[in-house]
């Protein structure tokens, strides 16, 4: 028996972005003045921070602030009964850089192209609907970023679908690691990550996030993970855009607008042919013990 919704197509979405939305989101992730090249738009190197699409997937091509609930509501998947958005956290995310975005998508066309990888019933916890999302140019068909994530949608499951494939445990290496990167988020981190267009209402009204348990507004799942990109970037890679490959983690906890973020960061000693290194890493809101990013991977080019 075929698992519902695998290998669906979703609609292809329209994407289209301008300068100030790259200086945006390269500011809503940490960039810093010193980073002319990630903030200031006459720089002769300026540039996307490399993980802009992860921005994209929810702004599309809106230039207004949009109706969050109603557009995720638009989700149809074969065999799977109605998803209330309301009710909506991150699972994890992977996103691999292919190609390096234009500064501006003006004068061509890009567009999402998704497809369902697995939709999984988790019984009175939820479901997992896990999805590959393809930054494309429409005319060339070159990929310019792939991104594998899992949504979840919490206390909407035992609807009789597969349960799926058991979490993997890769607990971080036990030894001494060999960078401790420290990450301090702002009281509006997660307000201002909503204008690169996830305007999901958890992380502005603390009503709703007191309704899902975690005592008033939390941040995306995505500002931390792409937080620590960038401090990955500027620290270990040198501040170069091209330095970062790929990044995936495991949303395992909450982080909260203000909370202070202690990476923890190890080589494995794998490095390819163009000297892009692998890299474990774990996060945790400092003063918890319990980690809130687990499972992380990095490729980065190590900058000497």
């Amino acid at each position: 028996m075929s698992e519902p919704g695998v290998g669906h197509k979703l609609p292809t979405r329209k994407v289209s972005w301008l300068k100030r939305d790259v200086l945006l989101f390269n500011l809503s992730v940490g960039c810093k003045a010193d980073e002319s090249h990630f903030v200031y738009e006459n720089d002769p190197k300026f540039s996307p921070f490399p993980t802009l699409a992860l921005g994209l997937n929810f702004k599309l091509d809106a230039e207004e602030v949009i109706d969050f609930y109603a557009t995720q509501s638009s989700l149809e998947i074969p065999g799977v009964p109605s998803l209330n958005p309301e009710r909506l956290v991150d699972g994890d995310r992977t996103i691999q850089i292919v190609k390096q975005l234009p500064t501006t998508s003006a004068g061509r066309e890009f567009e999402f192209r998704s497809t369902v990888l697995g939709v999984y019933d988790k019984g009175r916890a939820g479901t997992v609907v896990r999805i590959e999302d393809l930054l494309v140019d429409a005319t060339s068909g070159d990929v310019y970023t792939r991104i594998v994530g899992s949504l979840f949608y919490v206390g909407q499951g035992g609807w009789g679908g597969p349960r799926g494939p058991p979490a993997t445990r890769n607990p971080p290496p036990e030894q001494k690691p060999d960078w401790v990167l420290e990450i301090e988020t702002s009281e509006q981190a997660a307000h201002l990550y909503r204008l690169n267009g996830d305007y999901n209402p958890l992380h502005a009204d603390p009503s709703v996030g007191k309704s899902m348990g975690y005592g008033g507004v939390i941040m995306h799942g995505v500002v931390a993970y792409n937080m620590i990109s960038h401090e990955v970037t500027k620290v270990i890679g040198g501040g170069h855009a091209e330095s970062l490959r790929e990044v995936s983690a495991k949303f395992s906890g909450p982080v909260m607008p203000g909370d202070t973020l202690t990476v923890s960061l190890w080589r494995s000693g794998e490095v390819d042919a163009d000297g892009y290194s692998n890299l474990t890493w774990v996060a945790q809101v400092k003063g918890q013990d319990k980690p809130c990013l687990t499972e992380g991977k990095v490729l980065v080019k190590v900058h000497s």
